[in-house]
């Protein structure tokens, strides 16, 4: 007799997506049951559900069936999972000053890490005479900014917010990852690189960038990407 029942979270998701990831990793720490839903956002069909429920249409998007409950963006849904499908791994602190120290840095990689990146990369898929020069030039300006402030940040403690792994690390992480194909911090920036090098280490990071290794070819600065995130095609 099958005993599967339909998971009560549906995750509606790109592999790829940087912000994705970062809610995948959320997920993966405490091994929270969920469904995935892979969304082409190019296609009609593909993104049709996504759209009804968010009009948006920004990925990743979190439904809870049980509660009939639409949750978007990323910190948003991890605040929500840390409410109501806690974990062993708590990624918000219960004590004040160290939950809105995790906000703050969560909301740093977002703004300072993870949009100069993206804008970027979206720069790189429109046609020549769509780019935005401008835009792209403050976007690689922004980065080395971010990167000595995090530098600056990092000293004894483990990770991003203190000693113990939270919602902020779940947000560096992808951020970091993409960060490092466009503009590297591993040669001026020593304790970044080994703060990113203890969040490859993470289970859940290690899975997330496994999953979307078949995708990486869609990126557009996919031969920036470091071999040994990369399977060997025989």
């Amino acid at each position: 007799m099958d005993n599967y029942q339909t998971p009560q979270l549906l995750l509606y998701y790109h592999p790829l997506a940087s912000f994705c990831h970062k809610v995948l990793i959320a997920l993966y720490e405490n091994g929270t049951e969920f469904e995935p839903r892979l969304v082409d956002l190019l296609s009609e069909e593909s993104s049709a559900e996504l759209f009804a429920y968010w009009p948006v249409g920004k990925i990743p998007l979190l439904r809870d069936r049980f509660r009939e409950k639409t949750v978007p963006e990323t910190t948003i849904i991890i605040e929500y999972l840390n409410e109501f499908y806690p974990g062993k791994v708590k990624l918000i602190p219960s004590e004040f000053p160290l939950a809105l120290e995790t906000k703050l840095w969560d909301r740093f990689f977002d703004l300072y890490v993870s949009e100069p990146m993206q804008k970027i990369v979206v720069d790189r898929l429109r046609p020549e005479n769509q780019r935005d020069h401008l835009g792209v030039e403050q976007a690689y300006q922004k980065l080395p900014i971010a990167y000595g402030m995090l530098e600056a940040k990092l000293n004894s403690q483990r990770f991003i917010a203190g000693d113990h792994f939270s919602m902020a690390d779940c947000s560096a992480a992808p951020a970091l990852f993409y960060t490092d194909t466009i503009l590297s911090f591993r040669n001026s920036y020593p304790k970044l690189t080994a703060y990113f090098e203890r969040l490859l280490e993470r289970p859940s990071v290690k899975r997330t960038i496994a999953e979307a290794e078949p995708y990486f070819y869609m990126y557009p600065l996919f031969d920036q990407i470091p071999k040994r995130f990369l399977k060997e095609k025989k």
